[in-house]
């Protein structure tokens, strides 16, 4: 192990781009215990890195589930859980992540921590200052959809781009994410990876598929939201629309597929909104079961306040059906095509645009072919993943600063 005053990044002499690598993963949630984009992205990439030969083991929270394993081997990785003493804004606080760091860092090749906004992350920052870990971080998005926007500005303009600064590369969704997050002075290089799906799971399915899962609306088009039922995904916004569309397509259904703290309020609020004969709450479905879901809709909508890159508007245009999200800046040119956007907390605009959309089966049609193209040509997973690995090489090829040199300064480099 290097000794930890030594302020010099490690690096690999070889420069052997075929020999495995060391990855220590760092994240607050993990698919499946915690539904959502993050913890499927972090499964999967660790997953498939896993497949490749590499050594991958993921720090994570036990996000108070004490009946949880320690430690466990997950389709090739190694998983090490944290006890959570605290959970303020769906932030969990793991201190004992920070010593498994402190313990581990220096063993791996590379410490990946994933969103700026979660203690793990900005404890892997702290390490890796006082290491010579080669730390980096993927920009997941630069807001939250639970704490206040003013507490996050804060956070952003401290401990948040200290995270940033302390990463030799960060990695972000799309070129507008990257700009926005430069627009707030962070300095470290920026790679655009872009968030990628598996499109031989998400693929159009036949028919009968979509009607053997029970989901097809066979009197009318379906629409579908999936995501977590929590603030910022706009799913009361979403049942103020069913209630405009209503009169005009009365025959129109909506299903929710997810889980969250506002399942019970939202349920009321279908029934306040008098659609609740026609929307479906789902609950969660498994990986394997979404493309029957998305492949039974007629479009799918996403009214979120804020995002990173959805994955799930990659997996309903991989799947061929069109989508109806906000306005988001890294989403407008990626639909354009292939869906339509609207600006937030506007269920007028959001209905009129999911029935401009209903009332032209072709333009459908069209924009489900168009979205299945765009996806396999720019987002598929296995280009995210290769992505990905080839800048962990770049950071490990960097030489490093000549007064920091560990040659100039008579040492042998240890990587």
């Amino acid at each position: 192990m290097t000794d930890r005053r030594d302020p010099t990044p490690r690096r690999d002499a070889s420069r052997n781009r075929e020999r495995p690598l060391r990855i220590l993963r760092v994240t607050s949630d993990i698919h499946p215990e915690v539904p959502g984009g993050l913890g499927l992205h972090v499964h999967s990439l660790s997953k498939k890195q896993a497949e490749m030969g590499h050594d991958v083991t993921v720090l994570t929270s036990d996000h108070g589930d004490r009946s949880l394993p320690r430690t466990a081997v997950r389709d090739g990785y190694a998983l090490k859980r944290h006890r959570e003493v605290a959970s303020p804004v769906d932030n969990s606080i793991v201190p004992g992540l920070a010593k498994s760091l402190w313990d581990l860092a220096d063993e791996y090749d590379v410490v990946h921590a994933h969103s700026h906004l979660f203690f793990s992350s900005n404890v892997a920052a702290l390490v890796a200052s006082l290491t010579d870990a080669a730390l980096v971080v993927t920009n997941h998005g630069l807001f939250s959809q639970t704490a206040n926007r003013w507490v996050q500005e804060v956070h952003l303009r401290t401990v948040g781009r200290k995270t940033f600064d302390a990463a030799e590369r960060v990695f972000c969704y799309s070129e507008t994410d990257r700009d926005r997050l430069q627009s707030y002075g962070v300095q470290t290089p920026v790679a655009v990876v872009r968030n990628g799906i598996d499109c031989t799971t998400f693929r159009p399915v036949e028919s009968d598929e979509s009607e053997r899962a029970g989901e097809r609306n066979d009197n009318g088009d379906t629409l579908l939201f999936v995501g977590r039922l929590k603030p910022g995904k706009g799913v009361g916004v979403l049942l103020e629309a069913m209630a405009e569309l209503r009169e005009q397509f009365p025959d129109l259904t909506l299903r929710v597929v997810g889980d969250g703290p506002l399942r019970a309020s939202l349920e009321e609020y279908a029934a306040d909104c008098g659609v609740a004969d026609r929307v479906t709450f789902a609950g969660w479905r498994s990986q394997e079961d979404l493309p029957a879901e998305y492949g039974a809709a007629s479009v799918f909508v996403l009214p979120s306040l804020s995002e990173g890159f959805p994955r799930t508007v990659l997996e309903s245009l991989a799947c061929e059906t069109p989508v109806v999200t906000t306005d988001l800046p890294q989403l407008e040119s990626v639909l354009d095509g292939v869906g339509l956007t609207v600006p937030p907390e506007s269920p007028g605009m959001l209905a009129s645009a999911v029935g401009e959309l209903l009332a032209d089966d072709e333009r459908r049609e069209r924009m489900g072919a168009a979205g299945r193209s765009l996806v396999t040509d720019r987002y598929s997973w296995d280009r995210t993943v290769e992505r990905t690995t080839a800048a962990y090489y770049d950071v490990l090829d960097a030489e490093p600063p000549a007064e920091a040199s560990p040659v100039a300064e008579g040492r042998t480099p240890e990587r």
